[in-house]
């Protein structure tokens, strides 16, 4: 049973100890890092196209330079790092500020990627990295087969 505790105006309020036992007694939230954002994954979009595999990767405030895509014994391993750092001085105050940032994705492509072929280009925070399929992997035109 909750004891009320009286204020002023004649209004009755929760007592102090009530409410710390109210706050303790309750169970707290739990946080995944499953659900929230990581800075060390950019989201990674897959597209099949008839002659390829295009995977797009949100980069946003990234240049060009800072990024490595690497394949390597069917491998596919796209990278970034970029290192900022900034000072300023005026009257008997210096700010200086620097950061770091990363990341690394790699994938296993699959036997029916050119790998000698793989192509990227990055525009608009978009890194693009072109899998072209090898020839019997492509997919063929409809063939209209005529019945005899």
């Amino acid at each position: 049973m909750k004891t009320l505790a009286k204020v002023s105006n004649g209004h009755r309020l929760p007592g102090v100890s009530n409410w710390i036992e109210d706050w303790f007694g309750r169970e707290l939230p739990s946080f995944s890092t499953e659900f929230l954002p990581s800075i060390n994954k950019p989201a990674t979009n897959i597209r099949e196209l008839p002659d390829s595999y295009e995977l797009e990767v949100s980069a946003p405030g990234w240049k060009k330079s800072d990024f490595e895509v690497n394949v390597d014994n069917g491998l596919l391993t796209i990278s970034a790092e970029a290192k900022k750092e900034e000072e300023m001085s005026e009257d008997n105050y210096t700010r200086r500020e620097f950061g770091y940032s990363s990341f690394k994705r790699t994938f296993t492509l699959p036997d029916t990627i050119d790998s000698d072929k793989v192509d990227a280009r990055y525009e608009d925070g978009i890194l693009y990295v072109i899998l072209p399929k090898v020839e019997h992997a492509r997919q063929k035109p409809v063939r209209r087969i005529d019945i005899k």
